[in-house]
């Protein structure tokens, strides 16, 4: 896999906005990568040094629309801890 197909997109939330100042940064990363895989992928797109990274499988939430309901869908997540000499990654400098 190439590393833009292993990083999705980066994960905004309130959660993950927080972890921004202790370098942590959160994706949605593609199902079936591994945290090597994650870790090869972030030092390689952003040019930093990782230090570890944990994952997490999202299950989709139950969504109704009138009398039609159905789940969003299922994703990976994947949280970023970059060392304390590596820079901060750009995209996420102007979130916080």
């Amino acid at each position: 896999m190439a590393a833009h197909d292993i990083i999705i997109k980066p994960l905004l939330s309130e959660k993950s906005y927080a972890g921004i100042k202790d370098k942590k940064y959160s994706f949605i990363v593609a199902k079936d990568a591994n945290k090597t895989q994650i870790k090869l992928a972030v030092e390689e797109i952003f040019d930093v040094k990782v230090e570890k990274v944990n994952t997490a499988n999202v299950h989709g939430k139950l969504k109704r629309q009138g009398k039609y309901e159905g789940y969003t869908p299922d994703y990976k997540k994947a949280i970023v801890k970059l060392t304390a000499d590596s820079k901060s990654i750009a995209f996420f400098d102007s979130l916080s």
